[in-house]
């Protein structure tokens, strides 16, 4: 999982100690009714968290980065058919546990902020004052805060957001256009790409966030409250949808509006930006849309200046890879693609971290050199090399900055694998760094040799003897996830999980971490015979502590393996025809 980005990647983030923060205190002031309303607390003060950031620091640009991280996150878990509402029917305290997850937290969040920017900021916010006083020291459901909000704003805000919280998944809205105007249909989006009948039975509200409707300056105000309809006085030359990504949902272009839109890109805002990259990868994944049309529109990314766009476009490149990534033309092809796409900033980011420089920038560094190693770049990797001998030679000496350690450890895998797995084995025992013993486990993962991966790698993570030299199992899915991302390592660890499911089970004890680690070790396969796989070595295990995640694991891998069937031979075209195989 991807860490914040935060203005100095050596502290704790912002965003999320102040989420914590404010969690405590609005549970304190005002206490949810039942586990049910376990969104409302979790969502709303996530969605507290990054609006008193961005008050605080507008420069930061936090709400770009929760269209990047939050809304991305909670988009692939609400893709899933085996999702499951932001507010959830909970019967038995126990199975809280599963949903603390990006349902809860991120589309909770997500559906607020959606809200609060189609009531306005200040009357929302006069909303939620009423509410907490009302409610003080006591207990509250999520229709007292939506009568509230109604109060304050004179709108039916329950009829705008039942669906929203009620209801599993997130609409796509697909566009077709006529000369002056465009239809919109909104459907349920589903990763799969298969919605039956019954999937797609809600009508969602939807603020639509048009920008480019003739005679009409800024976003037009506009919702969609029924399965289709049509809105005139469109701007054929430019037009978007979802304005700044503030609605939760997809949108599906024409193949000649994205084309043109690539070459709009400075009507665009990064929120903008962010948010048509990631309705383009997830409408390749599920068969909307293609993942030629995907690369497409990411060739005119190169001059790209945003940190958080270059995170979104390696975000989307690294997804194809690590579905299309076990054959190795296609692999090849595109890192080719993607270090053609790269080539500029390699130049520009260089690899010190200056005093006083803006902190995005010393991401933006982090991303670039990372994605240079992985896809093979000659100068960037035999740098990384360099640096690597020298910090192994005198550590304090030859000290590697925290933000390129995984790269420049990646790139001594690559080419001394036995080596650097003992010197990274060695460097997590030594290290007094908590972040230290993670980034050494991450890359652990990475090794491609079977051998030392099913000697040394799999087997250190389950290691219980003496405690003091085991992995917590706290941090077991650092490595579990890691090596289930690796092609090589995913079979080696399952077959290990298996034939050592009691000692599994036994080390990971705490079932968060059981969850946790199962959803990361298992959801990366690319063939529908793991599900059959997982399906057959479950049935007479206990799986109650992760079976609603054991049901999103499925539908990902069949997403993944039906992804991986319809596209494989497109993208193999085009990366010829484009020059890249």
């Amino acid at each position: 999982m991807r860490r914040p980005l935060i203005p100095d990647s050596r502290t704790p983030s912002p965003t999320s100690s102040l989420t914590s923060l404010l969690t405590s205190g609005s549970a304190t002031l005002v206490t949810m009714d039942w586990w049910d309303e376990l969104w409302l607390n979790e969502g709303f003060a996530t969605w507290v968290g990054w609006h008193a950031v961005d008050h605080l620091h507008p420069d930061w640009q936090v709400w770009a980065q929760f269209v990047n991280e939050g809304m991305e996150a909670a988009f692939r878990l609400d893709g899933i058919r085996a999702s499951h509402p932001i507010h959830v029917p909970v019967r038995d305290a126990l199975d809280v546990n599963q949903i603390f997850d990006s349902i809860s937290y991120l589309k909770g969040c997500s559906a607020i902020r959606m809200l609060a920017n189609h009531l306005g900021v200040e009357t929302f916010l006069k909303g939620v004052s009423n509410y907490l006083k009302a409610h003080a020291y006591g207990n509250a459901k999520t229709t007292a805060l939506w009568n509230a909000l109604g109060e304050a704003s004179g709108k039916n805000v329950t009829e705008l957001m039942n669906p929203w919280i009620s209801k599993i998944g997130h609409p796509v809205l697909t566009v077709a256009e006529e000369p002056g105007q465009i239809s919109v249909k909104q459907s349920r989006f589903l990763s799969t790409g298969d919605v039956k009948p019954e999937d797609d039975t809600t009508t969602w509200w939807v603020p639509l966030g048009l920008e480019g409707k003739k005679d009409h300056a800024g976003i037009a105000s506009l919702s969609l409250t029924t399965k289709e309809d049509t809105i005139r006085d469109v701007d054929d030359h430019f037009y978007k949808l979802n304005s700044g990504a503030t609605g939760f949902y997809r949108v599906n272009y024409p193949p000649e509006r994205l084309a043109k839109l690539s070459n709009q890109l400075d009507k665009l805002s990064t929120e903008d930006k962010i948010s048509i990259i990631g309705s383009t990868a997830d409408l390749a994944f599920a068969g909307n849309g293609t993942t030629p049309a995907l690369l497409t529109f990411l060739e005119g990314f190169g001059k790209e200046s945003h940190t958080l766009v270059w995170r979104q476009v390696l975000d989307s490149i690294g997804g194809v890879k690590s579905v299309f990534g076990e054959d190795e033309s296609i692999k090849k092809a595109l890192d080719k693609f993607t270090l053609k796409l790269i080539d500029q900033k390699v130049k520009e980011v260089g690899w010190e971290f200056p005093e006083g420089e803006d902190y995005l920038t010393g991401i933006l560094r982090k991303e670039i050199i990372g994605v240079a190693v992985a896809c093979g770049h000659p100068a960037v990797t035999e740098e990384a090399l360099k640096r690597f001998n020298t910090w192994v030679e005198n550590p304090e000496a030859g000290s590697i900055p925290a933000p390129l350690r995984t790269a420049i450890w990646r790139a001594a895998m690559m080419k001394e694998p036995a080596r650097t797995v003992e010197i990274l084995k060695k460097e997590w025992f030594n290290t007094k760094s908590i972040d230290g013993k993670l980034l050494s486990l991450s890359v652990l993962g990475t090794v491609k040799d079977a051998e030392l991966l099913t000697k040394e790698v799999i087997p250190f993570n389950f290691n219980e003897s003496p405690p003091s030299n085991a992995v917590p199992a706290g941090d077991m899915h650092v490595l579990g996830g890691s090596v289930a991302s690796n092609v090589i390592g995913r079979p080696l660890q399952w077959k290990f999980m298996q034939d050592n499911w009691d000692a599994v089970i036994t080390k990971l004890g705490n079932p968060v971490v059981v969850d946790r680690y199962m959803k990361l070790s298992l959801g990366s396969f690319t063939n529908v015979s793991a599900v059959d796989e997982i399906e057959k070595f479950m049935a007479d295990k206990d799986t109650s502590s992760f079976n609603r995640t054991l049901e999103t694991v499925k539908d990902k891998i069949r997403g993944r393996a039906a992804y991986r069937e319809r596209d494989s031979e497109k993208l193999k075209e085009w990366l010829s025809a484009h020059g890249y195989a």
